[in-house]
């Protein structure tokens, strides 16, 4: 028999995104994801429901994650459930469903930084042109096409 473990989830971030490094150096990310549902019951009323979910991501999008998204960031997540098994201090068996995450796509705008610019802030200058090099001419665009009566396909 065949299996299938995939998960595809769209909600908003309940906290900034965590990012810790592994001993080798490759990011893992953590993200907390709540998931709405608005529906009527038989009385007619409307009811809503939260499923809180958390979501693991790894690697270069979990950097990604951290420098774009923030609380209350709309998120489409496609991952697999995984289960995670540890146990406490007092010995007592603990376990906890989560999300890997094989791809989450942003939603929403990315966040902003303190001088209101969008992230991320510390982009790469380009580099600067010799002193002795001409100044360049700006480029300019091929005029429109004027459109005769004859070319309007009415």
């Amino acid at each position: 028999m065949s299996t299938l473990n995939r998960v595809f989830l769209m909600g908003n971030l309940t906290r900034d995104p965590e990012v810790r490094y592994t001993p080798s150096g490759t990011a893992v990310g953590d993200l907390g994801l709540a998931v709405n549902e608005t529906y009527k019951n038989k009385a007619g009323e409307t009811v809503e429901s939260t499923v809180f979910v958390d979501i693991e991501v790894w690697a270069r999008q979990a950097e990604t994650c951290a420098e774009y998204l923030y609380k209350g960031s709309p998120v489409f997540v496609e991952g697999r459930l995984k289960l995670d098994q540890w146990e406490n201090q007092q010995g007592e068996k603990r376990s906890k469903l989560r999300v890997r995450a094989d791809r989450v796509q942003f939603l929403g705008s990315p966040k902003r930084t303190a001088e209101g610019a969008d992230a991320p802030a510390a982009a790469t200058p380009p580099a600067a042109a010799p002193e002795s090099a001409a100044p360049a001419a700006p480029p300019t665009a091929p005029p429109a096409p004027v459109a005769d009566d004859d070319d309007i396909p009415f």
